[in-house]
């Protein structure tokens, strides 16, 4: 007669496989999707396309947001080439603000997707291997466990970081969910707006069969407001740097 589990027992812990499946998966479509989607997430498919989808928008609006909205979680759940022509499309579609907010709604629930399953993967256990350490990789620990929320706005407001890494630093760092979600949602809404205006007048730069200047976030009357966001995001930590009080 075999021994009972005891009701107080732990189950037993996931195998390193299963905890790693989703973040694999992810990986997977990633590397796929890079190769045989490219020519489908462009800008030359917007524009060859453009008919079809204003013809599909006018005859089901609703239809249209939801396949939005799908796409571009789908795009950037799975780290696929595509998310800045998804903006431009919500732009071309809905207008600058409406493009905007299906974007950033869309971006911040595929990004939260691709966040939980780097955690859940790696985060944790480079959680447990940095809670342990000692020295100069603990005061990197400690000094960015102060300063989530500066570090969360600026990973997202600097033009230069891909978004993809904005995703997994915070995850193999632990930062709390409704952390990253919250710094998520606020930190990409500059880009979506550019991104979105500039979608959203691309029916007379197709007339004109011209090409959208797809780096006017550089430009400095964008680029300088955005930085200044980014400066403000530092602030607590450059206060507690002078005070010595702590951050946020």
């Amino acid at each position: 007669m075999t021994d009972q589990p005891k009701s107080g027992d732990e189950p037993a812990p996931k195998s390193g496989l299963m905890r790693h499946l989703p973040l694999i998966l992810i990986l997977c479509v990633a590397g796929i999707g890079a190769f045989t989607l490219r020519d489908y997430l462009s800008f030359d498919a917007l524009r060859d396309n453009r008919e079809a989808l204003i013809a599909f928008r006018d005859a089901n609006f609703i239809g249209t947001v939801l396949v939005f909205l799908a796409a571009y979680i789908v795009i950037v759940a799975f780290s696929l080439p595509g998310a800045l022509v998804a903006t431009l499309t919500g732009g071309f579609l809905f207008g600058t603000f409406g493009g905007s907010a299906l974007s950033v709604m869309a971006a911040t629930i595929g990004a939260t997707v691709i966040f939980l399953a780097a955690r859940h993967g790696l985060g944790e256990k480079l959680k447990a291997r940095m809670d342990a350490s000692q020295g100069t990789v603990r005061k990197i620990k400690e000094g960015i466990d102060e300063n989530q929320w500066s570090m969360l706005f600026f990973l997202r407001l600097v033009p230069v970081v891909p978004f993809f890494v904005a995703n997994l630093v915070p995850a193999f760092l632990a930062v709390p969910v409704y952390r990253y979600v919250v710094s998520t949602f606020l930190g990409i809404i500059p880009g979506s707006l550019v991104y979105s205006s500039v979608g959203s007048g691309l029916g007379t730069v197709f007339e004109r069969g011209e090409s959208p200047d797809l780096g006017i976030i550089f430009e400095p009357h964008i680029l300088l407001p955005i930085l200044g966001l980014c400066l403000l995001s530092v602030l607590p930590v450059v206060i507690k740097a002078i005070t010595g009080k702590k951050g946020l």
